[in-house]
């Protein structure tokens, strides 16, 4: 991915923002201790897959995936202090399956949510909206935020697929009731498609909802030719998306937004959908890069 970026001469431009670990206390703002306890357990016993459910596990995956959640700190941080206008998290592994006491779906900690509580917990951002795009739900988030109404979570996914949550009935309960919007979608999704639907049915719940700072879930299983869906957006389809995200931001976060790595398969297609990701967060249009090029 870091390569494609390069290829398409949008690498020089960026500011490459250091990872760090994320700490006990940044992770027990959506995990339990039960669970960081289990995950550095089930590392130290040496399994091949976390005890919770199906992510694979080696002797450096915790550290590597502090580093991950550690990495959307460091960049949310950055958005935060004005050194950049807005960030792409490149971190694995992605984070979104991960609810508050179960790893799963490749996923060990929840780096977007841990995101959303640092905004709120260090730098007093009230509203925090996240938009998910990945092909798969990001049930874990939705669990993390179930009762919340500071945080709005928005997901466009493929259904039925895995991991079998995300009907529009799923909105939250209590005090977080309508805070969680479900967009589920058949195979075959086209790009258009997509787009309408975030037009029309979650952006302006967004709008209405006005969110101090937009993290993204920016999952690029839903391209077409990814193994583990079958959505067909093409490379443009997530230039589009980022633009609509951006002007969200645009109009309510003071143009606050980070995005982070969420699923991705097909190498080739992920490092393409990211480079139109990237350029559209650095404001170049298909003709500004191919103009570069």
């Amino acid at each position: 991915m870091i390569a494609g970026l390069e290829r398409a001469g949008l690498l020089r431009d960026c500011r490459l923002i250091p990872p760090r670990p994320a700490s006990d206390a940044e992770l027990l703002r959506c995990h339990t201790p039960l669970y960081l306890q289990r995950v550095q357990e089930d590392q130290r016993a040496g399994l091949a897959q976390l005890s919770t459910g199906d992510t694979a596990i080696g002797p450096h995956s915790e550290r590597t995936a502090r580093l991950a959640a550690g990495g959307v700190l460091a960049a949310v941080d950055a958005v935060m202090a004005g050194r950049v206008r807005n960030a792409f998290a490149v971190v694995r592994p992605p984070g979104h399956h991960a609810g508050v006491s179960r790893g799963m779906g490749f996923c060990l900690y929840n780096n977007v949510a841990i995101a959303a509580r640092h905004l709120q917990a260090v730098h007093g951002i009230e509203r925090v909206l996240i938009a998910d795009w990945d092909v798969h739900h990001g049930n874990g988030t939705q669990e993390i935020f179930w009762t919340d109404p500071s945080v709005l979570f928005l997901s466009s996914h493929q259904a039925p697929l895995y991991p079998g949550t995300g009907s529009r009935r799923e909105r939250g309960a209590g005090a977080g009731e309508g805070f969680t919007c479900n967009c589920p979608l058949p195979a075959g999704t086209s790009g258009r498609e997509l787009l309408a639907a975030w037009r029309e049915d979650l952006l302006p719940q967004a709008a209405a909802f006005a969110p101090d700072v937009v993290l993204v879930s920016a999952g690029f299983d839903s391209r077409a030719g990814d193994p583990l869906g079958d959505f067909r957006l093409e490379d443009g389809d997530f230039a589009a998306l980022t633009e609509l995200l951006l002007a969200i931001a645009a109009d309510h976060a003071r143009g606050r937004l980070v995005s982070t790595l969420e699923g991705g398969y097909d190498l080739a297609g992920v490092a393409s959908a990211a480079t139109a990701h990237v350029a559209a967060l650095m404001g170049r249009t298909q003709e500004d890069r191919s103009l570069r090029a």
